[in-house]
């Protein structure tokens, strides 16, 4: 089935993105204080007793059989989202793609998951995105925000700060920002009310990590989702909701440029990492092997934030 958010017209969504989340409230007080502990209980029998609820006898796994995924802006076949979609068919998951235009029917047929098309950065094409999705696959348990990244198609914005227009900067704060907010709060709910999900958020080592001239925009945004997913992991950290993000520095893509490839070159590995390494890291955190990591972001650079300086 073809399913185009704009031609939904603009109508609301039938989920109320202004109610809270109805999962667990969250607990009073500190686990493992006085407040929460009932008389005569040993704190070694408490820890056991929560460990048992949380894992039984299951091991841990990679495996996301049955799981529904949303991979957003998995348009090329030679990106992130791409390459982390195929991942999480692989694992097992039932994987909705996302991208502005039609061309993610293809990259669908070609991985065998569903295609769908959407702004990202308009909220009411986000309300339909989430019930046609619900409708077709269910509730969206995994849900990876990579939609942002520039594109052959949709260059990043570079210039200076001073030469900066409003409607530039915003256009970079709502492609990189905006979006993982947006989508993260149509699907949150759902999660909650399970008691299971998984959020992971693309960031980027500009930003968080270090910075280049003229990317003051795209700097900002991605260390705003790094924020974002930290505040969010806190919020839905009693629901059984994990969220991460991903931080990738250099990757080989499509759209790289020549300066962005020699930039990889010069790397402590002595390469650009490639789309599928990152999807390696994004899959990982999506799986329930991660069940004990939330609120982080995992650099994924060749090693190149940690070179103080470069070796001749």
């Amino acid at each position: 089935m073809v399913f185009d958010a704009r031609s939904t017209g603009g109508s609301p969504s039938r989920r109320d993105t202004t109610r809270p989340a109805a999962g667990r409230p969250p607990r009073s007080g500190t686990p493992g204080t006085d407040s929460d502990r009932p008389a005569g209980t040993d704190m070694q029998d408490l820890v056991e007793a929560e460990l048992v609820e949380v894992s039984g006898d299951a091991p841990v796994t990679l495996r996301l059989d049955g799981k529904v995924a949303l991979v957003t802006g998995a348009g090329s076949p030679d990106g992130i989202g791409y390459a982390t979609a195929r991942r999480l068919r692989d694992l097992g998951a039932r994987v909705a793609i996302v991208s502005t235009t039609r061309r993610i029917h293809e990259r669908a047929t070609e991985l065998g998951v569903t295609g769908f098309v959407a702004d990202l950065t308009d909220e009411a094409e986000v309300g339909a995105l989430a019930d046609a999705i619900s409708d077709q696959l269910g509730d969206v348990e995994v849900l990876v925000n990579n939609a942002g990244l520039a594109s052959r198609a949709s260059p990043e914005v570079l210039r200076p700060v001073a030469q900066l227009t409003y409607d530039e900067w915003k256009a970079e704060i709502d492609r990189n920002l905006s979006t993982a907010f947006l989508c993260s709060r149509a699907f949150v709910g759902s999660m909650a009310e399970q008691g299971w999900g998984r959020i992971v958020n693309l960031s980027a080592t500009a930003g968080p990590v270090n910075a280049l001239p003229t990317e003051a925009a795209y700097a900002a945004a991605k260390a705003g989702v790094v924020g974002l997913t930290r505040a969010l992991a806190m919020e839905l950290v009693a629901d059984g909701v994990n969220v991460n993000c991903v931080a990738p520095g250099t990757i080989y893509t499509a759209a790289s440029t020549v300066t962005e490839i020699k930039q990889g070159l010069g790397t402590p590995i002595g390469r650009p990492g490639t789309p599928d390494e990152v999807a390696a890291a994004v899959t990982f955190l999506c799986s329930p092997a991660a069940s004990y990591i939330t609120g982080q972001m995992l650099v994924v650079d060749g090693g190149n934030s940690v070179r103080e300086a470069q070796f001749r």
